[in-house]
């Protein structure tokens, strides 16, 4: 999609860009081969320079670029040429951000490989990690990931965010992550119900049992988070796509969901809820 897109170039409103793509000037090589239609020809040589950096760009590869030009209503059109650099985020925090809150657990899935850190054990690996990624995808992360993550940890994102809860907005998918899965037709299974105040419930029993099942459910419930993120990115942008022309050409399938490496404890969760009146 990113090479249909012409309203990161500056001055070219997505009106214009939908005019040309209704005059057959659909991707970036039509325009530059198209000569002086549609607009005055110093306009369209302005136009052709600024496709031809752009080319330059997805080559680099330079996601940054687009993100700094495109309305972030419209990053989710960086999603299919930076997909192999992006990353699917999630953390676990001991609370909303008090100054005692720290993070307890992150998760970071890649499309490929499962990543996880936990406070006290490896957590300090994720600061190195991160740094393989361009791209960033989360829900919420924006007011919540992102900062805790700078705060606590001291690492910058990837220039490149796309926060997953504004994107879903605007499409009128709404209800926060779990919401929004059940909505679009993610089942959690055994992990249904359990939500980011219990995360904290699962830590505060692991700092006080030690039981590595209890750490297991947590990681699980964390990793599904970070996993699932990657199905509801690739929906939002196939109904994103059906407001184009290159619905048919473009859909992306949904994703093959990974073996997550750890699982649920139903036994603990069905004590928790039982301990703390959990619904």
């Amino acid at each position: 999609m990113l090479e249909n897109t012409f309203c990161h170039i500056p001055g070219v409103s997505v009106r214009f860009e939908r005019m040309l793509w209704e005059n057959g000037i659909q991707t970036w090589d039509a325009f530059v081969k198209s000569g002086d239609i549609l607009a005055p020809a110093g306009r369209t040589r302005d136009i052709c320079r600024h496709l031809l950096d752009s080319m330059d760009h997805v080559r680099m590869p330079d996601p940054g670029f687009f993100a700094g030009s495109l309305p972030s209503r419209h990053h989710w059109r960086l999603f299919s040429a930076f997909r192999d650099s992006t990353a699917y985020l999630d953390i676990e925090t001991t609370g909303l951000g008090g100054p005692d809150d720290h993070i307890t657990t992150i998760a970071l899935y890649d499309g490929k490989s499962v990543f996880h850190y936990v406070y006290g054990e490896n957590l300090d690996d994720f600061r190195d990690d991160i740094k393989r990624y361009d791209v960033l995808v989360t829900y919420n992360g924006k007011c919540f990931d992102l900062p805790f993550i700078r705060r606590t940890l001291g690492v910058a994102a990837p220039r490149v965010h796309i926060d997953l809860m504004y994107v879903l907005r605007a499409l009128g998918i709404t209800g926060g992550l779990k919401g929004c899965e059940k909505k679009l037709g993610i089942d959690r299974k055994e992990l249904d119900g359990v939500d980011g105040y219990f995360a904290v419930l699962l830590w505060k029993e692991y700092l006080k049992s030690g039981g590595r099942e209890v750490l297991d459910t947590l990681l699980a419930y964390n990793i599904e988070d970070a996993v699932n993120l990657e199905a509801l990115m690739v929906t939002a942008y196939n109904l994103n796509l059906r407001d184009t022309p290159f619905y048919d050409d473009l859909r992306l399938e949904l994703p093959e969901r990974p073996k997550i490496p750890f699982m649920a404890d139903t036994g603990i969760i069905n004590q928790l809820r039982e301990r703390y009146c959990y619904p």
